[in-house]
């Protein structure tokens, strides 16, 4: 990705207020990261998600030390999200072979409150590095989630930001604020352990 691109001070915000007229929702309280507050246009383009009544969203941010080619040969694996995220403990692929319409099935490990998950991919593009995918069914209390994750350079050319961002229906009985706090804590877990194992492939492969 060409590192010259357009940089604006845009903040990455979530949604913890009632939705505008219309139905879609404007970002309310900022959520910050400070590693990755400045995000490229044609990167925030992909995380404006447009909410209806009893939604919420968020994003969460993480840098790794490691070029975007080896964080997105991880990442762009539809059909192996146990290769980094640690709550899963299977995936198999319920229709297509990884290309976008592929629909998986993940069953998750015990203790949290899911069994499974059946997945739809809706963006897969490799020059851009965005993947996204939506939830269409499983057992499990994330009603019509969607997330939407994409790379790009660090501003010092020194490594790749990851920026997840999703939409979620907030469950019966539970706030806003109660689901981001869950949901974020998912992803931010999930995208340390991509940290992790990217980082250490790259400097496995630069040590060769």
């Amino acid at each position: 990705m060409p590192t010259d691109s357009p940089i604006s001070s845009v903040v990455l915000e979530r949604i913890n207020e009632s939705p505008v007229s219309g139905g879609a929702g404007g970002c309310k309280q900022a959520y910050r990261q400070p590693a990755a507050s400045q995000v490229p246009e044609h990167v925030f383009q992909y995380h404006t998600h447009g909410l209806v009544t009893n939604q919420c969203c968020s994003a969460v941010t993480q840098f790794i030390a490691a070029p975007i080619a080896t964080v997105w040969s991880l990442l762009r694996r539809f059909d192996n999200p146990q290769g980094y995220k640690n709550f899963i403990k299977s995936c198999s692929l319920l229709f297509g072979t990884g290309n976008v319409g592929t629909v998986r099935e993940v069953r998750v490990i015990s203790g949290l409150p899911a069994v499974s998950s059946t997945e739809r991919l809706e963006i897969l593009d490799d020059e851009r590095h965005v993947i996204s995918f939506r939830v269409v069914g499983g057992d499990h209390r994330l009603v019509n989630y969607r997330s939407v994750t994409t790379l790009h350079e660090a501003e010092n050319g020194g490594g790749t930001v990851v920026v997840e961002s999703y939409v979620v229906d907030v469950p019966q009985g539970n706030t806003k604020e109660e689901t981001c706090v869950f949901v974020d804590t998912i992803v931010r877990c999930n995208l340390q352990s991509l940290s992790r194992i990217a980082e250490n492939i790259f400097r496995t492969n630069y040590r060769l």
